[in-house]
């Protein structure tokens, strides 16, 4: 019989719960991204500042998950903004990557219901950031 804290889950992972967590699973997530042969170009040659972009990046997810109010910013510019820079090339096959290393990282990390609730809005988040990079094409 297993046994298993109010923290753990029967595979032994907690859930999300701190900012701590957080920054482990954006930092987790990006060390995978920078190393993909799929979309590692597009974050390699756009962000100067891995350490600014992983504290911003657990701004918005510590928001997202956890409804404190720290990131500012607006992903949908920023990511039209890098689809120009690369010539239009982002397609949803390279968004679908980022989604499959995304709930890859939450899985090995975190089990729980925030862990669910980061991978639902990231599947959202994917979805929502290609549709407004495909309409900003058109314009």
């Amino acid at each position: 019989m297993l046994l298993f804290n109010e923290n753990k889950t029967q595979k032994g992972l907690k859930d999300l719960s701190s900012r701590e967590d957080v920054f482990l699973l954006v930092s987790s997530f990006y060390a995978k991204v920078r190393k993909s042969p799929e979309i590692g170009d597009f974050f390699n040659q756009t962000i100067t500042n891995w350490e600014e972009h992983i504290s911003k990046l657990t701004d918005f997810w510590e928001t997202n998950l956890f409804f404190r109010v720290r990131y500012k910013g607006n992903p949908p510019k920023v990511h039209q903004q890098v689809d120009e820079n690369f010539d239009n090339r982002l397609t949803q096959e390279h968004f679908g990557h980022w989604l499959q290393l995304w709930v890859q990282t939450v899985d090995e990390l975190f089990e729980g219901e925030k862990a669910m609730a980061a991978k639902a809005r990231a599947r959202k988040m994917a979805t929502f950031l290609f549709m407004r990079i495909f309409s900003a094409r058109k314009k």
